[in-house]
């Protein structure tokens, strides 16, 4: 099976050796995301945890339509965090992007993230 890279400016560019997505089938791998601004390359909300997962699913979904979906063809959702004690204020976030049926999903507290935000997020989404 032959896999697609999917690249889009709308979402930020690679900081490694990675693709912001990969599809392979009818799968779409998308790599973790941080709370970078796309235009600027910036971190967004660096001591507001909220805005930095707003941007998250910013970056996500602009990924996602770059791939031929959106938010709701999600079916995993991984999630990484500094601080488990900012796991309601995902919660309360992702209830503005995403409606029942909820995508499986983790969430793994992590010693650090790079460019030491508070949030990362990776997903795999199914067209």
């Amino acid at each position: 099976m032959s896999k697609e890279i999917i690249s889009t400016p709308n979402a930020p560019q690679a900081i490694g050796t990675y693709s912001q997505a990969v599809k392979s089938g009818s799968t779409v791998y998308l790599s973790g995301q941080i709370a970078l601004d796309p235009a600027t390359m910036e971190i967004v909300g660096e001591q507001d945890i909220a805005a930095q997962i707003h941007r998250v699913f910013k970056n996500l979904s602009a990924v996602a339509v770059a791939a031929g979906g959106t938010l709701s063809d999600i079916v995993k959702l991984n999630i990484y965090l500094t601080d488990l004690g900012n796991f309601q204020t995902v919660n309360q976030v992702m209830a503005e992007y995403f409606t029942e049926p909820y995508p499986a999903r983790a969430a793994v507290g992590v010693a650090a993230l790079p460019k030491d935000v508070g949030v990362e997020m990776d997903a795999v989404m199914e067209l």
